[in-house]
């Protein structure tokens, strides 16, 4: 890993955790009892980072003393203090020149964030795609109120959307982490901007829409890791119930995740056949409570789904990709979010009027086969003794089995009930029975909570 250096902006006053700050700058606020600061140096180190700039404002004598006393970690750290609010991009581009000459690729951090994510894994993502910038996207559980970002098929930036969002309008739930490695190039090209003086200049409302319109090569990494922002008391409490709980530390891709694998069809939503507009999707009662408490428990829910439509020519990527983005929206309206979703576009059958050749095919990645199940462990680093897979039907039981996971069938369609529960499963036995997704959830909680 060559991510050598850091800039952390720290120069807010930390107005709405006044409360809890006791006259400390926000950098320095406690949790669970380590200063936040500290916590972002120390895992900026743990990667190999050795030169830190820490952009600085209020109450920058408190946090230089701080540092001092701590032996600046072991790391280089040099402060800035501008004098001046500049916004994040602002004070960004102004401390350039303070930058070490080999600091080509810099890690730019919130001062308000506590953070566990896999640097190392991050970065490597970051270089293998020759990007100019990686913004750590992730979903949560209130999109409707946040800012959210589009990305094309190649994972490069393609919208981004502030919130308030239009009337009636369906984006899928990836929000800014506020997490970037950025080229030091990109930068320069920017530095102009903050020539003659302090300027606001934000990241995400100014900069990164300037970019993308002069062509840079801004791309999304997603990642379900620990990432929030502790600018509120009440979100401060929540960061520190975290820390004590474990889940802060096990929220890293460093360790091997516990998943579940979900079905989309019959199990998420309604399966009416073969969906092939947004407005045939719908959620099942209940479900999107059941993905909620997987989200709460730290479990990444992990969609996997057979989509023939497009091989028989039924439906393109342009309309599956919005299916898709309905299925986040409706779930975020509940409060729920999944944190990868796969399909396989594949179907080996011929015959059918307008299909496309190119995807008639056998594959490795549609069910049983365990393909999307094998890149969702690559990807994150998934633990598959220890995980799930719920789904309808028989290709989904022979899916976990093949993947080596644990199964859950849920109620079959009527047609399978004919001659029996299991009337069209061959000699196939999943490993639990469930009614819905709901009933699925309640089984694995309770083994997980039985073998902690």
């Amino acid at each position: 890993m060559s991510l050598k250096h850091a800039v952390i902006l720290a120069g807010g006053k930390g107005t709405r955790l006044a409360s809890r700050l006791n006259g400390l700058p926000k950098p320095l606020v406690d949790i669970a009892g380590v200063p936040l600061l500290e916590r972002q140096l120390l895992h900026c180190k743990s990667f190999g980072v050795a030169s830190v700039l820490l952009l600085v404002n209020h109450r920058a004598d408190s946090i230089a003393e701080f540092c001092a006393q701590k032996n600046d970690f072991g790391l280089r750290i040099a402060l800035v203090d501008d004098g001046e609010p500049r916004g994040t991009g602002g004070a960004a581009l102004a401390a350039l020149p303070r930058l070490a000459a080999d600091a080509q690729d810099i890690l730019v951090m919130y001062g308000d964030t506590l953070v566990n994510v896999d640097l190392e894994r991050f970065y490597a993502v970051h270089a293998a795609r020759g990007a100019d910038a990686s913004l750590l996207l992730h979903p949560n559980t209130h999109p409707r109120d946040s800012d959210l970002v589009e990305l094309d098929e190649s994972g490069c930036l393609a919208g981004l959307h502030p919130y308030p969002h239009p009337e009636g309008a369906e984006y899928p739930n990836l929000v800014n982490a506020a997490l970037y490695i950025m080229r030091r190039p990109l930068l320069e090209d920017f530095q102009h901007l903050a020539a003659g003086g302090p300027k606001v200049i934000d990241f995400a409302k100014d900069l990164f829409p300037l970019m993308l319109q002069k062509g840079k090569k801004l791309y999304g990494y997603l990642s379900p890791e620990y990432l929030k922002d502790v600018g509120t008391p009440e979100r401060l409490d929540d960061a520190a119930a975290d820390v004590l709980s474990g889940r802060f530390a096990k929220g890293t891709l460093r360790l091997p995740q516990r998943a579940v694998f979900l079905d989309r069809d019959g199990v998420l939503n309604k399966d009416v056949g073969h969906i092939t507009r947004p407005d045939q999707l719908g959620l099942l009662p209940g479900s999107a409570r059941a993905v909620r408490r997987l989200n709460r428990a730290g479990m990444p829910a992990v969609v996997v789904t057979n989509q023939p439509v497009l091989a028989r020519g039924e439906c393109d990527e342009a309309a599956l990709r919005g299916i898709h983005t309905r299925l986040e929206h409706l779930l975020g309206l509940e409060g729920a979010y999944i944190d990868r979703l796969y399909y396989c576009p594949h179907h080996p059958d011929k015959g059918f009027p307008g299909e496309r050749p190119e995807l008639k095919i056998s594959c490795s990645c549609r069910k049983p086969a365990p393909g999307m199940v094998f890149k969702a462990v690559e990807d994150l680093h998934i633990d598959l003794r220890n995980s799930w897979l719920v789904g309808d039907r028989k290709s989904d039981v022979q899916c976990a089995q093949n993947a080596g996971c644990r199964s859950i069938l849920t109620a079959m369609e009527p047609s399978g009930r004919d001659g029996g529960v299991f009337a069209d499963m061959g000699d196939v036995r999943p490993d639990f029975m469930a009614a819905d997704l709901a009933a699925a959830v309640d089984i694995i909680l309770l083994r997980q909570e039985q073998t902690r």
